[in-house]
């Protein structure tokens, strides 16, 4: 956690170049990135994505379903076995499945302003923890190197799950970081609280990361209108 002298400092954060050289600084304004984190919101929302993420599909057949004649399997009496009425009942080998699984829908309501508040309390907590980074791009020419993109994250910090974010049109950077093991990739637009959780650091595009900003804070979504996600 941050003293209260160093509060400004963290939200300023630099800007790399392909190089891993710094190349500027940019803001991390504080209505999106300093915001109090709110862990049981989080928590309903993440619980709420992983729920929808279900496929559903499970099933087992009842009594009903199972294929078997439906005979008396043996007498009544004289066996010295307890009576049974059908091979197909659940207590007999190959029956049926009693209260087994069935296919549901598992997704979960979740107010659109609960999942966008979880995902700037999740992305405030790596701000203040300095896991938020910025770079220019991950390909520097026509071609993209992978090379050149482990290179680079392995300057910026010695984490094990990347989550890197870029813009849609951002298909070299995109082609340069896919294979990566330890990366994930996101567009913008898709970044969720989930994703930010599970990444020890979030290296955003400098496009990316003025994309966000501009869609999310709510004097500049004001001024250029509310589409501006790429």
């Amino acid at each position: 956690m941050p003293n209260a002298e160093n509060t400004d400092a963290t939200n300023t954060i630099d800007v790399l170049d392909v190089t891993g050289k710094k190349s500027g600084t940019t803001e991390l304004p504080a209505e999106l990135f300093d915001l109090q984190t709110n862990v049981p919101l989080i928590h309903q929302v993440v619980v709420a994505q992983l729920a929808a993420a279900r496929q559903g599909t499970h099933k087992t057949k009842t009594r009903g379903e199972v294929s078997g004649a439906g005979r008396k399997p043996f007498k009544q009496k004289g066996t010295g076995r307890a009576r049974q009425g059908s091979i197909r009942a659940p207590q007999m080998t190959g029956g049926g499945i009693v209260h087994g699984p069935q296919p549901r829908d598992y997704s979960q309501r979740t107010p659109k302003k609960m999942i966008a508040a979880a995902l700037l309390g999740a992305l405030s907590d790596r701000a203040r923890g300095g896991r938020i980074h910025a770079v220019e791009t991950f390909s520097a020419g026509e071609t993209p190197k992978t090379k050149d993109a482990v290179a680079l994250l392995g300057g910026i910090a010695p984490a094990k799950h990347f989550l890197v974010v870029l813009t849609r049109d951002e298909d070299l950077s995109e082609r340069a970081v896919r294979n990566i093991p330890t990366v994930h990739v996101l567009r913008v637009d898709q970044l969720n609280a989930y994703d930010v959780l599970v990444a020890d650091d979030i290296v955003f595009s400098t496009a990316a990361l003025e994309a966000f900003i501009t869609a999310k804070s709510p004097t500049l979504r004001q001024a250029q209108g509310p589409e501006v996600l790429a």
